[in-house]
């Protein structure tokens, strides 16, 4: 199919594309603990009927004991071809508050060219753009592919990766492949093509500081008695220098030598409060990809509203722990857990539960495939492609490049800086979304030309 049809049967198709996305985004598929689990199942059938309607027969759920489902197809090409894996995740993160939402999360609505609802960008526009792609190159009406093409999409990407070894070392024949296409990275900006050179690892604990077995009188015992919160911020301060330099000991640290970020495109990308001053040392970007940062992501302790004058007993924080691609993410929770039981102080009772460790990644830039996927990104954005870290985790990424030794990655996605991906007001550009279906039909039909892993 030459360039220019292949664009105009993109275009002509946005509607269907449009729809599928607005499918999948009227499902709550949150695989968090405490949701409905039958939600995310929906999630999988309906993404498994897309694909199906996409021309991926046996586009089926691949079920993992204890988790939530992934969803598998193929559509074989010629023999002797290259193999390319096509990733994405249908599950979601949680809405938050849905009053703050502007429109309600889960009833997608465009507005000024944006789709906007909870998973529009992260990452259901992903999974449409995979089907997108393949109508778009003929697949439903027979036409053969130049590459054989698998498509993973997985269940609990947002939620957990205790079950990834699962999906992985459990279909390894299924999911074996020259080329994964990780379609779960952004755009650094709208119209702006972005091909990810790099995702962090991430690990976070859940610590615990007790001081009583029940809340007692603040003015009775208040003084020589400390109340857990204080003790519990204190362990939380003594992770950051003055600075706001990580000090957990141990962390794997270097220059980034990518793509610069600027401070000024940062401040406008996240809306920062004008008078916050930015934490920790050197460039932009050494703190966004090459460096650890420290958040507390959650605090469980009396409200404040209803609150009294007792000393608190107890109060628990989540802890989340970004690492430099490269650095051990299960030594790295290990350090940290180590930090946060050498700072409890007055010797409060504590306990810490860490959660699973997920290794960072760099990719190879100067893989064959690479190169295929700059050029359509390129060609189907009609712009300049941007070489970019991310400051993200994509934990399924380390385990298949360990897994499939010699596997080409190309990380892309549909998100730009209005996204608000993980916040109020998600969104998708709809104009980001059709190139992106474009550059991912170009790719596919470009590898055909020869071997390009």
């Amino acid at each position: 199919m030459d360039p220019d049809a292949l664009r105009r049967a993109v275009a002509g198709d946005m509607p269907r594309t449009l729809a599928d996305l607005e499918r999948l985004v009227r499902i709550p598929s949150i695989g968090s603990p405490g949701h409905d689990p039958a939600r995310v199942r929906e999630s999988a059938e309906a993404t498994a009927d897309i694909l199906r309607s996409a021309g991926v027969v046996g586009a089926r759920l691949l079920e993992l004991e204890g988790g939530h489902p992934a969803v598998y197809g193929e559509v074989p090409g010629p023999a002797g071809a290259p193999t390319v894996l096509l990733y994405a995740h249908h599950d979601v993160q949680p809405e938050g508050s849905a009053d703050d939402w502007q429109s309600p999360p889960f009833e997608p609505v465009v507005r000024g060219g944006r789709l906007y609802g909870r998973g529009a960008a992260d990452d259901k526009s992903c999974v449409a753009a995979h089907a997108a792609a393949l109508r778009a190159l003929g697949v439903p009406d027979g036409h053969p592919l130049p590459v054989t093409v698998r498509i993973v999409v997985e269940g609990e990407e947002e939620s957990s990766t205790e079950h990834l070894p699962a999906l992985v070392d459990g279909h390894a024949d299924l999911l074996r492949a020259d080329i994964a296409v990780i379609a779960d990275g952004g755009n650094e900006q709208t119209g702006v093509p972005t091909i990810g050179t790099s995702v962090r690892g991430v690990t976070d604990c859940r610590v615990t500081a007790r001081v009583l077995p029940i809340a007692q009188h603040s003015g009775a015992y208040g003084g020589p008695i400390p109340d857990a919160i204080t003790a519990l911020c204190r362990m939380i301060a003594s992770l950051h220098d003055e600075r706001g330099e990580v000090l957990v000991e141990g962390l794997r640290r270097f220059e980034w030598t990518g793509a610069p970020v600027t401070e000024a495109s940062l401040r406008e990308e996240s809306r920062v409060l004008d008078t916050v001053e930015m934490i920790g040392s050197g460039s932009i970007a050494d703190r966004l990809f090459a460096k650890p940062a420290i958040a507390v992501v959650g605090f469980d302790a009396p409200p404040v509203a209803g609150s009294s004058n007792q000393i608190v007993p107890e109060a628990t924080a989540r802890v989340s722990l970004r690492l430099a691609p490269g650095d051990d993410a299960e030594r790295a929770s290990d350090a940290l857990v180590a930090h946060l039981r050498a700072a409890a102080p007055w010797g409060v009772q504590v306990e810490i539960e860490p959660d699973e460790a997920g290794q960072g990644y760099l990719v190879d830039t100067t893989a064959p495939a690479y190169a295929v996927a700059k050029a359509a990104l390129a060609e189907a954005f009609d712009h300049d492609v941007v070489e970019m870290g991310s400051g993200g985790s994509v934990p399924i990424v380390p385990m298949l490049a360990e897994r499939f030794p010699g596997m080409a990655v190309v990380i892309v996605g549909a998100s730009d800086h209005l996204s608000n991906t993980h916040s109020l007001d998600e969104s998708v550009d709809l104009a980001d979304l059709e190139r992106l279906v474009l550059a991912e039909a170009i790719f596919i039909r470009n590898l055909g030309r020869g071997s390009h892993a």
